[in-house]
C-alpha cells in the first residue's frame, strides 16, 4: 500500500502546503500557512492528523548551480522544530529549484492577476509541485 504524504514550502513568512491523494500519486495544493498570524508548527500538527500521515516532503531551496545557502539552514532548523513538536514524523527532502518560479508562471497562465491573489497561492502551488515531482521519483 501507497503511503500518503503532505509537502511544506517552507519560507520565512508563509508556508505552502500541498497533500497527496490516498495513495500517493498525484498531488493537490492545500493551504498556505501565514507565519506571522497563527502557530505554524501546532497547524502542521493538526494537518497531519487531519491528513492521516506523518511523511513530509520538504523543498531544499538551492542556487542555480546546486549549492544551498542560508535560506536552506533556516528550513532545516524549521524541520528540526517539527521532529521536536510532532512525534514520529518522516522527512523526506526534495531540490525545490525552480518550484516558486514554475507556480508563477502557472497562476499567470490562469490568469491570476495582482500580487496580493498570487502570494494567497503561490507558496501552496509550488508545496503541490514539490510534492508531484517526489511522488513521480517514487514510481
Amino acid at each position: 500500500m501507497k503511503k500518503k504524504y503532505i509537502a511544506l514550502d517552507i519560507g520565512d513568512v508563509r508556508i505552502g502546503v500541498a497533500r497527496s491523494d490516498s495513495i500517493g500519486m498525484f498531488a493537490t495544493p492545500l493551504e498556505v500557512i501565514d507565519r506571522k498570524k497563527i502557530k505554524s508548527i501546532e497547524r502542521i500538527k493538526k494537518i497531519c492528523l487531519e491528513e492521516n500521515t506523518k511523511q513530509i516532503v520538504v523543498g531544499i531551496p538551492k542556487s542555480l548551480n546546486g549549492e544551498e545557502k542560508r535560506q536552506a539552514e533556516k528550513v532545516r532548523e524549521y524541520m528540526e522544530k517539527i521532529k521536536r513538536n510532532i512525534d514520529g514524523v518522516e522527512f523526506f527532502e526534495i531540490d525545490e529549484r525552480y518550484t516558486t518560479v514554475t507556480a508563477d508562471k502557472l497562476l499567470q497562465e490562469m490568469g491570476t492577476k495582482g500580487a496580493i491573489e498570487k502570494r494567497k497561492v503561490v507558496d501552496k502551488i509550488a508545496a503541490a509541485i514539490i510534492l508531484q515531482v517526489f511522488l513521480d521519483s517514487k514510481k
